[in-house]
């Protein structure tokens, strides 16, 4: 069954759940007085018994390139291992995003792969990288 669009759904989720779900949410990232765009986590399914998070980052234009994509990953991951019992966090872009690439990799993200034709954009398939941060990747706290 093909359900049509509700396109002002996403005006009534603040006041309904704060963006905040069992199954994903989203966080303003701000700077000061500054909105620079927001992060978003959703419950991605694995196998039948377990999920992952899959996290996403849109800076505003004027934010990008500062290293603001880094510094929102970091408590973005910490957060949801603080929070959930999940092993695997997953985040991925277009193959051209080389700057959320990077970000994701000074975050501590491993790169796994291409994925090929993986996105549909602007009337064309598009290639995606898919990078991953385990519960394991974390630091030692007990190491100096």
């Amino acid at each position: 069954m093909v359900r049509p669009a509700r396109p002002h759904r996403h005006r009534r989720r603040p006041q309904e759940d704060g963006l905040l779900r069992a199954d994903g949410g989203v966080l303003l990232v701000v700077k000061g007085g500054d909105r620079i765009g927001f992060v978003s986590w959703s419950k991605a399914i694995i196998t039948r018994a377990g999920h992952c998070w899959e996290i996403g980052l849109i800076p505003a234009p004027e934010f990008r390139g500062r290293g603001y994509g880094t510094q929102a990953h970091k408590p973005l991951v910490r957060y949801l291992f603080d929070h959930s019992t999940v092993h695997r966090i997953q985040a991925g872009t277009e193959i051209t995003n080389v700057a959320e690439q990077r970000a994701l990799e000074k975050a501590g993200f491993t790169r796994e792969g291409v994925l090929r034709g993986a996105g549909f954009r602007a009337g064309k398939w598009h290639d995606g990288v898919r990078y991953s941060f385990l519960r394991s990747d974390l630091p030692d706290p007990e190491r100096p």
